[in-house]
């Protein structure tokens, strides 16, 4: 049996607790236990978006399961990772969409081995500013009266998270290099202060506004999602994104720019999908509140990109902000929507 091409299944609180193999072989119609293992082991299996290769795994309820027709491709490495600044304290680099930013609590503790099935952002880092420092140093051979043989690399220390964005977002992050900038930048994230423009294809015409609303972890189907009493301080964190459109195509897509004032997880695609315009190549909150929105624009992942991030300096003081251009496959499908609805 071929699966259909993006098949996605919710895990419902009475399917929580079953192994993936489980799960996907009533899911898949009483698929064989070969099948559904050479389904997992040859990369065709997603769960909240990473690659699943554990046919054991026990399933969580609000988890999302897609099954892919097409093998996913290798996970992103350290020289697709672009340096866009680096110096003793911070480094900010562009993340191709495919890789988690930081790894979660409960997969710290997993052997290299299967860390390595699938790297984060935050361990690919510093493979890439040895290899932007490695290519700054002087080449040639050794002085007079020194020795030939070579120097051996000096690792460089792991970097620490201080925000993230969404495995399919792709984008500027900002890392910390050592513990006293971790702890001013991270306190800049939690309050706000930084600035953060993204920019989004969604479904539909979209007008400017802004979008206020608290988030829950649990809307109460195991999913993020916005709760209905928006002046409820004791429910809810608030949320705040501000819309303007950038470019429309017709009444059916909007090219559209978020600037978060809150940074919620998830916030821009809750956001989005709750007010009828789901971001293109949604796969969690593509069912809106709002109408019926159809999104037949094929995007290959979550269509939104982190464009703009600014902050202060955490030793410097100074004002930093930095600017990151549509990656190839956002810029490839406004070619195609401005072909389709010029």
């Amino acid at each position: 049996m071929k699966p259909q091409s993006g098949t996605v299944f919710h895990v419902t609180a009475e399917a929580a607790g079953t192994t993936l193999a489980a799960f996907l072989r009533a899911e898949l119609g009483h698929a064989t236990w070969s099948r559904v293992q050479k389904l997992v082991l040859g990369r065709h299996v997603l769960v909240h978006g990473n690659i699943a290769t554990d046919i054991a795994r026990r399933l969580k309820v609000g988890e999302v399961v897609k099954v892919l027709e097409a093998a996913a491709p290798k996970p992103p490495g350290a020289r697709d990772v672009r340096i866009v600044h680096l110096d003793d304290d911070v480094v900010v680099v562009e993340k191709p969409a495919g890789v988690t930013t930081t790894r979660h609590h409960e997969e710290r503790s997993w052997p290299a081995r299967r860390r390595q099935v699938q790297p984060t952002l935050e361990e690919l880092v510093p493979e890439a500013i040895e290899t932007k420092l490695a290519a700054g140093r002087p080449k040639g051979g050794p002085r007079r009266g020194k020795s030939s043989a070579p120097k051996p690399r000096r690792r460089v220390p792991p970097v620490r998270g201080v925000h993230r964005i969404d495995r399919e977002t792709s984008g500027l992050v900002a890392f910390a290099r050592n513990v006293p900038a971790a702890r001013i930048l991270a306190e800049q994230f939690r309050l706000h202060t930084t600035h953060r423009r993204y920019l989004a294809i969604v479904v539909g015409r979209v007008g400017a506004g802004t979008i206020r609303t608290r988030l829950l972890r649990d809307r109460g189907d195991g999913r993020r999602g916005s709760t209905d009493g928006e002046d409820d301080e004791d429910e809810g964190k608030l949320a705040i994104t501000h819309v303007a459109p950038v470019e429309h195509f017709g009444d059916a897509y909007t090219l559209v720019e978020c600037r978060l004032e809150t940074g919620r997880t998830h916030q821009i695609r809750i956001h989005m999908s709750e007010t009828g315009h789901p971001v293109c190549g949604e796969p969690v909150y593509a069912q809106t509140r709002k109408g019926n929105a159809k999104d037949e624009s094929k995007a290959p992942r979550t269509m939104l990109h982190a464009a703009e991030l600014g902050f202060v300096h955490p030793v410097t003081g100074d004002e930093l902000r930095f600017e990151s251009p549509l990656p190839a496959d956002m810029r490839k499908l406004l070619a195609d929507l401005r072909k389709r609805f010029r």
